[in-house]
């Protein structure tokens, strides 16, 4: 090899290593100490080289610690409950062996995820299927394993009457509702049966609880956002529902929130609360921009006024996770608790997480390939990646990344000076920016140095992933938290042909 890494020392902590990339108004991440342990160390490069540019570095034992977290809330409150690890977060298969080695079940959301999750030797009956679309295939797939199918509209009713005739077996379903009342406001969903006509349906579809071979196990929904208080409206809502339904004849024994679970990934709320003020100021003409032309991020100013909402996830925010989940189970309901209402029923309480179980359990690496100076003065700095490898469908992923410099010994092109600008990637777009935030490099940037993208295991990594101009996906390696010489691709990665993928 003809590079080395720079010389670092690290007496100021690990703040000095933030220092050589910081957004024009900062966001600090939150990073786990294997992280740290990483970014301090040589592996990175040496896996650059291996497995190329971009690299998802995975560690799954967060993981087991974030669902513990929550199982521990339920044990306090002697709630029988379950979490169903939402797989449509990261596709790692190291990720479903660390859920299901904790008691999790697995959330699956295709045909795909579905086969894979079984050919990985996971029962049936310890997954959920909730696909947005599920056609024939799927359905008779989930059938045949005994996979709990959250049923969202009457077609998908029907098509399980006609399977389920056809196979002679049983289909056990989740009914997933929507239209809830929050602060006499009807919650919007595209997702799931209207609440208030979810008796008259089931009852026209399936008359007879007792002979048909459709078995209603448990109810479900699924709400966009984080809101604790729109949570705690839908399991209020729920509950009567699920009482009349064990009336009719339902053996219903349990209640699916589905996902939202909050996280936060920054260090600093005042950071958080800072960069929007600055955003603010530069949208209505007052400062320089802190993001790509001006973007508004969600918010637009007209005649010095902004409006719209901000189309970011909420990078800091609280509660979150276990802490947030309390408050759901504490909240009052009927003569007591939400708890208390599950236990007398005996109803399990399930969740399907992806985000914020999967916190703290990766990052995504990038190799810098140019630096290209606009005539404006904004720098361009070109990684090996495209923004499908580190984004979701808000507007920006809203975190400081950390520079890792590579000093090249045949490298003639040295630059130290201070430069500002943007992360660019590999698309033929002139929208092809990794962020839109700008940033600045004190001690510059150069070819070979190393963008890490903090905490991107939670949707960021895989979710928009994609294919254009034939680039290749990003390989995700497994790394032991305690062991960083153990390493390998994950099983998705492995397989021949990469089928899997």
């Amino acid at each position: 090899m003809d590079t080395h890494f720079a010389e670092k020392t690290f007496d100021s902590g690990f703040s000095q290593i933030r220092e050589r990339c910081r957004g024009i108004s900062p966001l600090d991440a939150k990073l786990e100490k294997w992280q740290i342990d990483l970014l301090t160390g040589n592996s990175l490069a040496e896996w650059i080289d291996d497995f190329g540019s971009p690299l998802n570095v995975i560690c799954p034992e967060p993981l087991v610690k974030n669902i513990e977290e929550l199982n521990e809330v339920a044990r306090q409150r002697d709630v029988d409950f379950r979490v169903y690890f939402a797989r449509k977060a990261n596709k790692c298969l190291a990720l479903v062996d660390a859920a299901v080695s904790t008691g999790a079940g697995i959330d699956v959301a295709s045909e795909q995820e579905l086969t894979q999750v079984l050919n990985q030797g996971v029962s049936g009956r310890e997954l959920i299927c909730t696909a947005a679309v599920k056609n024939y295939r799927l359905l008779e797939i989930c059938v045949n394993h005994e996979v709990t199918i959250a049923v969202d509209n009457p077609d998908e009713l029907k098509q399980l009457l006609i399977i389920t005739e056809s196979l002679k077996q049983n289909a056990n379903i989740a009914l997933r509702l929507s239209g809830f009342l929050h602060d006499e406001i009807k919650l919007h969903s595209r997702f799931g049966f209207d609440i208030a006509a979810i008796e008259q349906i089931v009852e026209h579809i399936i008359p007879d609880a007792e002979q048909s071979r459709i078995k209603i196990i448990g109810l479900h929904f699924h709400l966009d956002g984080y809101s604790l208080s729109q949570r705690i409206a839908a399991v209020a809502q729920c509950l009567p529902v699920l009482d009349h339904m064990r009336t009719s004849g339902h053996q219903i024994s349990f209640l699916d929130i589905g996902g939202g679970l909050p996280m936060c990934y920054l260090e600093n709320e005042t950071q958080w609360e800072e960069f929007w003020v600055q955003h603010a100021e530069a949208l209505l003409g007052r400062c320089e921009p802190i993001t790509y032309r001006n973007h508004g991020l969600g918010l637009i100013a007209i005649n010095n006024e902004l409006h719209g909402k901000r189309n970011c996830y909420p990078y800091y925010q609280s509660p979150v996770r276990a802490v947030w989940l309390a408050g759901l189970l504490d909240a009052q309901f009927e003569s007591s608790t939400i708890a208390a209402a599950l236990r007398n029923r005996g109803v399990q309480l399930r969740c399907e997480p992806g985000r914020s179980v999967l916190d703290g359990c990766g990052m995504t690496v990038a190799q810098v390939q140019f630096r290209k100076q606009h005539p404006y003065g904004d720098w361009y700095i070109g990684l090996s990646m495209n923004r499908t490898q580190c984004r979701t469908t808000s507007d920006d992923f809203l975190v400081d990344p950390i520079l890792i410099p590579k000093v090249s010994i045949n490298q003639t092109a040295y630059l130290k000076q201070t430069m500002e600008g943007y992360l660019v990637g590999a698309y033929c777009t002139e929208s092809e920016l990794i962020s839109l935030r700008k940033f600045r490099f004190p001690a510059g940037v150069n070819i070979g140095d190393l963008i890490i993208f903090p905490n991107t295991a939670g949707y960021l990594m895989h979710f928009l992933e994609s294919r254009s101009h034939q680039f290749p996906l990003a390989n995700n390696l497994v790394v032991n938290r305690d062991d960083h010489e153990s390493v390998q691709l994950d099983k998705i990665d492995r397989h021949p042909l990469g089928e899997m993928r």
